[in-house]
């Protein structure tokens, strides 16, 4: 019987149960550990751990999978002992990412926010808007959330340009960033946080964007440089949809509560309801592939993605 740690009492249901072969502890992040500490091999963490919490999985003698309901591995990658491998919930949140990309892209378009301002300002604030037919979207990170918002959003009229991490067929390499960023009316970040990506948007990427483009950020907030795109939001020159910030939450007093030509959210962009089902649906095919003995999906490497 292998030993799997759940985060929560309701895990177990949302994968419509355990895989043949298994039995289930609820490890919560406490500092209390289960009294299967010694015998565990898989744990699904809850996500946002403290280091306290996550420096207990080197307490566990038999651990060999650690299994995330996030797509984001940030946050625990370095706490994962040696010899232990870590995976992902790639895939979990494509669908929900993609709506939050095509709303945001949309309300920034459509000028909701200044409509909502001039209701609470009891003005009729008529003003011609805009539509997404023909813009052109330039999406930095083309994996399985870059294969979910470019439909979206090509649904609607835009034209897509995709950069990876590696060129293929019909993706650009990031290294043609500086060439593709001028031509962008909405550049829409998708990229995990590694040390290759982490401050890629400073003030060349930003300068480089054409006046009024817009900055849409739903992979991590590190990704950016954020006194770089406040100086750009208060100059005017670009606007800003921000689900993800660095730091986060954000402090009272951040430059970003009140920058000009922002639409914040916060950290929502995944939290439409559906991606927890789908992400310990992914963890139960996971178990039954790791007692199978057979490889594992959406293993991080060396390079954290």
């Amino acid at each position: 019987m292998i030993t799997v740690w759940l985060p929560t009492a309701e895990s177990e249901a949302l994968m419509g149960g355990l895989p043949a072969g298994f039995r289930a502890d609820v490890w919560t992040g406490g500092p209390e550990l289960p009294a299967s500490a010694d015998t565990v091999e898989v744990v699904v963490p809850p996500y946002g751990l403290t280091d306290a919490g996550l420096s207990r999985l080197a307490e566990l003698p038999r651990l060999r999978l650690v299994q995330l309901e996030s797509a984001g591995v940030e946050w625990i990658r370095p706490h994962v002992p040696d010899g232990v491998v870590l995976c992902n919930a790639r895939g979990a949140y494509d669908r929900a990412v993609a709506e939050w990309v095509t709303g945001v892209v949309l309300a920034h378009l459509l000028r909701l926010p200044r409509f909502e301002q001039a209701r609470r300002d009891e003005r009729w604030d008529y003003t011609q808007t805009d539509s997404l037919e023909g813009k052109r979207v330039l999406l930095v990170g083309h994996g399985s959330l870059g294969a979910a918002v470019s439909p979206a959003l090509a649904g609607f009229g835009a034209r897509i340009t995709a950069v990876a991490r590696r060129p293929r067929e019909g993706v650009h390499g990031v290294e043609e960033l500086p060439g593709l960023l001028p031509e962008a009316d909405i550049v829409v970040l998708l990229l995990p946080l590694t040390p290759a990506t982490a401050g890629l948007v400073d003030a060349s990427f930003l300068g480089r964007m054409r006046d009024g483009a817009l900055l849409v950020n739903a992979g991590r907030g590190g990704l950016v440089v954020t006194e770089d795109l406040v100086a750009e939001l208060r100059e005017g020159r670009l606007y800003a949809a921000l689900d993800v910030t660095a730091p986060e939450p954000l402090p009272a007093g951040h430059p970003l509560w009140s920058a000009p030509g922002l639409l914040l959210t916060p950290h929502t962009a995944g939290s439409n309801g559906t991606p927890p089902a789908r992400a310990m649906a992914l963890a139960k095919a996971q178990l039954v592939r790791y007692a199978a003995g057979e490889p594992l999906v959406n293993v991080i490497g060396g390079e954290g993605y």
